[in-house]
């Protein structure tokens, strides 16, 4: 797949630390090998859900809803359903790829689904 630059890839194994603070897991169903990943440092961590729920007013409202844009609908539910899981119930801050800006949320268990709460955003660092 990488072709010309293939010696140059450096493939790890979902589970892994991929460098210091940034640990991969398998979040596979949107895309075959899709992977996600938990950035810590000391007591703080965002879970990066990348492209596993595309529309939180849709899918993290409705996770067993299946995307017409995962390969693997029914796994994508489940990688879906385990990660929103997992962020409500540390309450870890998330970030996803299709989250309206800035992108870095929270999830909160709701009824059969999880209600989308956005962080609010300052321009001022």
């Amino acid at each position: 797949m990488f072709g010309p630059i293939a010696n140059k890839v450096t493939r790890y194994t979902p589970g892994k630390e991929v460098a210091r603070g940034i640990t991969s897991f398998a979040a596979h169903g949107h895309t075959p090998g899709h992977i996600a990943y938990t950035v810590a440092s000391g007591n703080q961590s965002l879970l990066m859900i990348v492209d596993s729920v595309a529309n939180p007013a849709v899918f993290a409202r409705n996770p067993d809803w299946q995307h017409a844009s995962d390969v693997d609908r029914a796994m994508g539910v489940e990688t879906r359903k385990r990660m929103l899981d997992r962020a409500a119930t540390d309450k870890t801050l998330i970030q996803a790829m299709h989250f309206p800006f800035p992108g870095n949320d929270h999830i909160i268990k709701e009824g059969t689904g999880y209600r989308f709460v956005p962080t609010s955003w300052n321009h001022i660092l």
